[in-house]
Formats: structure tokens, C-alpha cells, sequence
């Protein structure tokens, strides 16, 4: 147990073999105090059952089930157990080691969520609590930053003696090498034992449930914290542990991106989003995190018990890998350097990673492999979005994907320009030499033809471009890479020379589609992913962007980028906010609703309130539900810039 800002207790236990001190905590089934041991002469923590339960043969039962469960554990991991009472005492109690710190969620009340690769390090020491718990039967069935314990020991603290457990606990893996090329590394602790001055251990398996002993609960008893149960828990079915690498994956998810996956105004909703398995991608949540990780957290958060991690270790296995690929080869020592300096560790630790994802981005790219190679140099963009190299990079890789996205499109029509060049071959060769016009695939009516002048093997384009209209030469190609298209509008335009002055890029762009965009008040071209088109000039532009949808409404807050003058490269980052919707809830006077996506509005019966939208989602469907009878719930579909009605009142 945990040691924290305790208060003499108002009702002392009298225990024999202990002196109670000051009370530490209370739970639905106990009350931690902490205690001195008089005959071994040491400060323990002790879970005294509460009066009322130990009246109750199933309540005494599942408690001596944990003493036994939890006895047979020895892991550096895993808060140990001392003693139990015994029948003929008036208490029955369950004595475990005192932990000199603090709770996970009390850090992250107070700091908020932890730098990815620090959650990753506690994770690692948790699951390898969980993989030995599991290989001796027992099932934790509650794992939450509350039953987590960390305690840091200064560096001028003596080093902590070797218990038992020791010899069972996990091996750190040592540090690896250092690259000739890799930035100094940071500084090491002062003593020898470098990460023995941390201590992560998992306590208060409570509602463990042994695998081998049955009728601990009774029979679909839910038994654990809501936002951290499985489904196949809530549910009331077969629990093995595969429910504790899903709790886990709760665990690490609030860890890394700052707040739950299922969140909810009351746990009825918490526990319907659990089995909808419908929750946030945390790399979405939170850009640093990555795309690794936050694939790791949708492994682990499953819906299906099958489709997860096969257990703790597989999970542990995944994360060290990802740990060891960005250059921490010894996760409790990168701990212990975290808690001695949290934000000294986290600045150079972010200098370090930027550097790593970027050596690791450029391999992948070499290799070919464009997916690792975006989430690398993604996640690096995360901690330095203004860094231009990068961004030259990211926008080179988005024009890479637009190319290839437009060549597999474009495949079909380019192989149906082939059997039309050929056909226009005999046709001018009949024609005997006249002029083959060769229209563009896809071009539509008002594009330009290309001229081809000869016949035979030898007949090249002629410099020449034909217009087929007037209209038609008002519309030169946009620049995608090496491949041209007719723009679908004025605005752009080649200088005499037909010469492009520079270029602008959209490195990203919210929403994706949907988006019209001017040029100096002229309609420009649409613009989506990956998306880059040519300037004429060096002078300064306005760009203006909107979200019309068919009628003409607007679905998007206006916004206004200016261009300077120059003839550098220009890279974009538009992000337009999609306008509210409006609600209306028609329903008894003096009655409040809420919405179960947007937990923290309330609704009034007859007031017309502003519903934001999703980023980049022009529609979306909300429930309503009536606060005083949550049970009263409707389905509502809202468009953004709309007002809607929604009815509770009786027919």
C-alpha cells in the first residue's frame, strides 16, 4: 500500500501484533491504515475489512480468496503479502508491504498525461506483473492508475535490499551502444544501481478471482472499476487475462493521451461505450503518441477477448520492441531519470526522439516502405510542427502519395489513351498526313488537345497547344509532380514563358474535401490531400477558403491565408472549423438533457443550444437523453449550420 497525507483513524483497529498509526485510505470493502509490525520492527500497510461486511460469508470469502491469491505472487512488481489474520480474531485484516509514494493517478492528476515513452516504461513493468500473476492463476480483474504504486528513492537514499522477489522479477535488458553518429547521452544516475531507485508495483487484487477456484463470486456479479473493465467482464462472462491486457490498455491509453477512451456523464454510459468499443484514436487525441503505439492501445482495447494481445506478455513483448526501436534499451533506468528531473528528462528526451523518428523515417523511405516512413516523420512532426525541413519532407511525401493515388486512377484512362493514339495513327494515316488530335483522357470537353504532327513511329507533340475553345485556353494544367490536368477553373495560370515561379503545397488540410478555395477573390482549383499547385509570379496572394455544400450553405468558419512575395516554396496548414449545429429539445419545464458525445453540454426545454461538430465531419448523429430518467433517450441526426428539434414530450 501507499504511503499519503494520512489522519489518525476515528475507530483504531486493536490488532495484537500491530499498532495502528494513522489511517491512509477506505474502499467499498476495507480500510488501509498503516501499522507497525512490533515484532519485526517495520512500518506495513493493513486492509482492515469493514464491520458490516464480515458478517457476510460471500464478502469473507472472496477476502481470504485474495490473501490466498496474492500470497503465492513474489514479483518486484507486485506489493507483497505479510501476513492475514487468523478465524478467531475480531478483525480480519490482510497485511501487505508499506510503499513509500504515490499512486499513478495521483501523478496524473497532478502533471496531467506522461511523455508516450514513459507510460510505455511503466506499462512494461506492469505487464510483466501481470504475466507472472496469470502463470500462477490469478486474474486481477481491476488494474487502474489507483491500484498502481510508484516510489521514487532519492539518489541520496540507500540502496533498497533485495527481497525474495528479486529473484523472480523480470531482467532489465542493458543499455545498447550508443551510435558514433548518436547526440551524448544524458546523464546517469549517481549511484551504481541504476533504476533500483524506482518502484512500480501493481497492488489490491481485491476482486482477483482465482482461475482454479470457483464460487468466489456469485454468478454474473460485476466486479471492478467501469472505464476499466472488459466487456466480456460487464458482461458477466468467462474472465481470463486477456480482461487485464484490456485494462491495461485503459491504463496506458489515459497515461499517454491525458483522459479515458470511454468517458461518459455516469457509469451506465461508461459501460455501454465499453461494449459499443467505439472510443478515439489516441494518436488522433494526441499526435505524439504515434502511430505505433496507438496501434498497440486498439490492439490491447479490442472489443473481441480473441482479437487482443494473447496475454500480458505478447503486450509487454510489442511495447519493449517499440521502446528499444526509438533508443531505450533499459526502461527503468529511463524511469528513474524521468522522476529526478520530469521536465529536464521530457526536453531533451523530445530533442533525441525528433531526431531518432527522422534517422528512422529516412530508412523507411529508402526501403521503400512509405507507411513507416509517414508515421515516423509524423510523430516527429508532432513535437516540432514549425520545423521547415520537415515540413518540406512531410508535403514531399503527401505529393509522392497524391501521384500515386492520381497514376492508379488515371491507369485505365491512360491505357484507353494508348488504344485511342492508336487508333488516331491509321486515321491520319489515311488522311494522308493530315494533323492527329490527340484529346487528354479525362480532360472533359474544354480541355486542349495535343497536336501530333508526322506519321509513323517518328510523329513527336508538337510544341504547339490547340485550343478546341476560348474558354479552353483560359485553362492551363495544375502541376501534380510530373503529371498534368486541366484545371476546372481560372486563377492559375503559366507566365509567357510557360515558366512555374514556385509552387504551393497543402501539407494538411481539415476538412479533406469539401473545400473551395479562391485566388485573389478568383475560384481557384479544389484542393484535398497531398494536394499542390503552381504560382505564376514571385507577387503576394490571398487564398480564401469555404465549405459550400449543394445549397449553398456554408459549412465551414471562412478563413484567409496570405501568400508572401518571393519565389520560395510555400507550405500550407489549413485548418477550417466546421460550424455549429443547433438543438432544440422540446421536453417538461424545468427539465435539463445532455448529450452522451458531448458530456459536458446541458440542455434547457426550449432553448436552442450550439452542438460542435467532429473535426472535419459536416454531419453527425448524437443521443439525446433526459438527465433525470437517462433511460429516456433519442436518436438525433444534426448537420452543421442547421437547427434541429428534438421531442421528449409524451404523445
Amino acid at each position: 500500500m501507499v504511503a499519503s497525507a494520512g489522519s489518525r483513524p476515528a475507530r483504531v483497529p486493536a490488532l495484537t501484533k500491530y499498532e495502528v498509526l494513522e489511517e491512509l485510505g477506505h474502499g467499498g470493502m476495507a480500510t488501509v491504515y498503516r501499522a507497525h509490525d512490533k515484532r519485526l520492527g517495520r512500518d506495513v500497510a493493513i486492509k482492515v475489512l469493514h464491520p458490516h461486511l464480515r458478517e457476510s460469508r460471500e464478502i469473507a470469502h472472496r477476502f481470504e480468496a485474495e490473501a490466498k491469491a496474492v500470497a503465492k505472487l513474489r514479483h518486484r512488481n507486485i506489493v507483497e503479502v505479510f501476513d492475514v489474520s487468523s478465524i478467531d480474531e475480531d478483525e480480519q485484516y490482510l497485511v501487505v508491504e508499506f510503499v513509500r509514494g504515490q499512486t499513478l493517478r495521483k501523478l496524473l492528476h497532478k502533471g496531467g498525461a506522461l511523455p508516450p515513452e514513459m507510460a510505455a516504461a511503466l506499462a512494461v513493468e506492469l505487464l510483466g506483473a501481470l504475466a507472472h500473476a496469470h502463470a500462477a492463476g490469478v486474474v486481477h480483474r481491476d488494474v487502474k492508475p489507483e491500484n498502481v504504486l510508484l516510489e521514487h528513492r532519492s539518489v541520496d537514499s540507500p540502496p533498497t535490499t533485495s527481497s525474495p522477489s528479486s529473484s523472480t522479477a523480470t531482467p532489465v535488458p542493458s543499455t545498447p551502444p550508443a551510435p558514433a553518429s548518436a547526440a551524448p547521452s544524458r546523464r546517469t544516475p549517481v549511484d551504481s544501481n541504476r533504476g533500483e531507485r524506482i518502484s512500480v508495483k501493481l497492488t489490491d487484487f481485491g476482486i482477483a478471482k482465482l482461475l482454479d477456484a470457483q464460487g468466489v463470486t456469485s454468478t454474473g456479479q460485476v466486479l471492478g472499476s467501469p472505464a476499466h473493465m472488459a466487456p466480456e467482464q460487464i458482461e458477466g462472462g468467462d474472465v481470463d487475462g486477456r480482461a487485464d491486457v484490456f485494462g491495461m490498455g485503459v491504463l496506458l491509453y489515459e497515461c499517454m493521451v491525458g483522459h479515458l477512451p470511454f468517458e461518459g456523464n455516469n457509469p451506465a454510459q461508461v459501460l455501454r461505450r465499453v461494449l459499443d468499443g467505439i472510443y478515439p484514436s489516441a494518436e488522433r487525441e494526441r499526435p505524439s503518441v504515434g502511430k505505433i503505439y496507438s496501434q498497440i492501445l486498439d490492439r490491447a482495447l479490442a472489443r473481441q477477448a480473441e482479437d487482443r494481445y494473447v496475454d500480458a506478455e505478447q503486450m509487454r513483448e510489442a511495447l519493449s520492441a517499440e521502446l528499444l526501436r526509438v533508443g531505450i534499451g533499459a526502461p527503468r533506468t529511463e524511469l528513474e531519470a524521468y522522476f529526478d528531473d520530469p521536465e529536464g528528462w521530457a526536453a531533451e528526451h523530445e530533442k533525441r526522439l525528433i531526431g531518432k523518428l527522422c534517422t528512422l523515417g529516412g530508412e523507411a523511405r529508402k526501403r521503400g516502405d512509405a507507411v513507416a516512413a509517414a508515421a515516423d516523420y509524423n510523430r516527429a512532426l508532432a513535437y516540432a510542427p514549425n520545423d521547415p525541413q520537415l515540413l518540406r519532407i512531410v508535403a514531399s511525401m503527401h505529393r509522392a502519395e497524391a501521384r500515386m493515388r492520381l497514376a492508379r486512377r488515371a491507369g485505365p484512362l491512360l491505357l484507353g489513351a494508348i488504344v485511342l493514339g492508336t487508333g488516331a495513327f491509321f486515321v491520319a494515316r489515311a488522311l494522308k498526313g493530315a494533323p492527329a488530335v490527340l484529346e487528354i483522357p479525362g480532360a472533359g470537353s474544354g480541355s486542349a488537345p495535343v497536336v501530333v504532327t508526322g506519321i509513323g513511329p517518328s510523329a513527336q507533340p508538337s510544341a504547339k497547344v490547340v485550343a478546341s475553345s476560348p474558354a479552353a485556353s483560359e485553362r492551363p494544367p495544375i502541376a501534380l509532380g510530373a503529371v498534368k490536368i486541366p484545371a476546372t477553373s481560372s486563377g492559375v495560370s503559366a507566365d509567357a514563358g510557360g515558366t512555374r515561379k514556385r509552387s504551393v503545397i497543402f501539407a494538411s488540410l481539415q476538412p479533406q474535401y469539401g473545400v473551395a478555395m479562391k485566388i485573389d477573390g478568383a475560384p481557384g482549383p479544389s484542393p484535398g490531400p497531398g494536394f499542390s499547385f503552381m504560382l505564376p509570379d514571385d507577387k503576394p496572394h490571398v487564398l480564401s477558403f469555404t465549405c459550400p455544400d449543394r445549397d449553398g450553405n456554408e459549412l465551414c468558419v471562412p478563413k484567409t491565408v496570405t501568400v508572401p512575395a518571393g519565389d520560395a516554396e510555400q507550405t500550407l496548414d489549413v485548418q477550417l472549423t466546421i460550424v455549429p449545429a443547433k438543438l432544440v429539445v422540446e421536453g417538461e419545464p424545468g427539465r435539463s438533457y445532455g448529450i452522451e458525445e458531448v458530456p459536458n453540454i446541458t440542455l434547457a426545454s426550449g432553448v436552442a443550444a450550439e452542438i460542435p461538430m467532429r473535426a472535419g465531419q459536416a454531419s453527425q448523429t448524437v443521443t439525446v437523453f433526459d438527465r433525470s430518467d437517462p433511460e429516456k433517450r433519442k436518436k438525433q441526426a444534426l448537420r452543421a449550420g442547421q437547427q434541429h428539434v428534438v421531442s421528449f414530450k409524451n404523445p
